[in-house]
């Protein structure tokens, strides 16, 4: 990602979101468990969502 992390929380969430994508693209080989492709891109949305909540926060810091 081209985002500079400002805080130790960013960072996990980056970290997070980048290992949740590895998982997706190593299961896109994967027959049968588009059930937990769609759990996992649900998870990946709900991080996205707090990292744009903490960028907004630490911006106005």
């Amino acid at each position: 990602m081209s985002y500079e992390p400002g805080s130790t929380q960013c960072r996990g969430l980056i970290t997070a979101k980048d290992n949740l994508l590895s998982a997706m693209n190593a299961l896109n080989k994967i027959d049968n468990i588009d059930h937990i492709h769609m759990k996992l891109k649900e998870i990946y949305r709900e991080l996205d969502e707090i990292h744009e909540s903490r960028k907004v926060i630490e911006n106005e810091i």
